[in-house]
């Protein structure tokens, strides 16, 4: 077995208590699920989960602003039949077949 070493940190008193909970049905204490931590750290050289910044809000206006463009943009696409819809997707896929 390799060599023990302790590590030590501090955290909010009830965020601790919250994950403790979320393991212990998990039927795992902490240092179990920090120790898988650190395997899938190793595993995938980095994060074990996606840590990215959130995307820009954008206001509520700015969505109806969107929306109101895509509506004009897609009233001025031509109609199309239901067959020609068939023969396009019929298309498509003769295509991602290689026919």
């Amino acid at each position: 077995m390799a060599e023990q070493v302790l590590i030590q940190f501090r955290a909010d008193k009830e965020l601790k208590q919250e994950v403790a909970d979320i393991y212990e049905q998990l039927g795992m204490d902490l240092p179990t699920a920090f120790r898988m931590f650190m395997v899938r750290s190793r595993i995938v050289r980095g994060l074990p989960f996606e840590a990215t910044l959130p995307e820009k809000k954008v206001s509520v206006e700015e969505a109806v602003q969107a929306f109101s463009e895509l509506r004009k943009q897609a009233n001025d696409l031509p109609e199309f039949t239901a067959e020609e819809i068939e023969a396009e997707i019929a298309a498509a896929r003769s295509e991602k077949r290689g026919i």
